[in-house]
């Protein structure tokens, strides 16, 4: 994968204990007008990079990088006038963990775009880049089903701490210094009921 041209890294510090948490600490990082802004731009990129829409294919990790990919469609279809295929990825079968989910994972379904995807220029699209290993799965199953011309990874929050040699092309936002006990969650209308970013920090384990 290449490097983006997406904006640089944002240091997000610790949060601070304010006092007994019950569940978990939550603090917004980017908001509704700051997602449609990056998507804006990353779907601007998405064309850039493929000197067009001709033969692209948005390919979304399921759950919330489907409908990620069904926004930057629509942003897309707004700035070109043309509907890009969309299709959406259920990984759970490529896990290279799946042994550690249990013995009755619970499997979505994988769609291929109609035309499917042997020559096509493939964006495959996810929430939250960390350790690589979802993309790893995502770009197996990929193979499976056919063989597109080029691959790109899209991306709307990296958050650095990558396990496998794995790096996106498109990126919303970078986020760097994130403690062990916090991870970065995106929120879609169609699961959330609303649209944003929250760095979440874990609760404290009881004494």
């Amino acid at each position: 994968m290449g490097s983006s041209r997406g904006p640089r890294p944002l240091r997000v510090p610790r949060s601070r204990d304010t006092g007994y948490m019950t569940e978990r600490d939550r603090s917004p990082l980017m908001d509704e007008k700051a997602v449609r802004r990056a998507l804006a731009r990353m779907a601007r990129e998405i064309v850039e990079s493929n000197d067009g829409t001709d033969a692209l294919v948005l390919m979304g990790i399921h759950r919330r990088g489907d409908d990620l990919a069904d926004l930057l469609r629509a942003e897309i279809e707004r700035s070109e006038g043309v509907r890009i295929p969309v299709g959406s990825l259920d990984i759970t079968l490529y896990r290279d963990d799946l042994a550690a989910v249990g013995p009755r994972p619970i499997i979505g379904e994988s769609k291929l775009p109609a035309d499917g995807i042997d020559d096509r220029v493939v964006v495959v699209v996810d929430d939250v880049l960390y350790t690589g290993r979802t993309v790893r799965a995502a770009l197996n199953e990929l193979m499976d089903w056919g063989r597109p011309a080029r691959i790109l990874l899209c991306v709307l929050a990296d958050r650095g701490g990558r396990e496998l040699p794995v790096q996106p092309d498109i990126v919303g936002k970078r986020v760097e210094s994130l403690e062990d006990d916090q991870h970065l969650e995106v929120l879609v209308p169609e699961v959330d009921g609303r649209l944003g970013v929250d760095v979440v920090t874990n609760a404290p384990e009881a004494a």
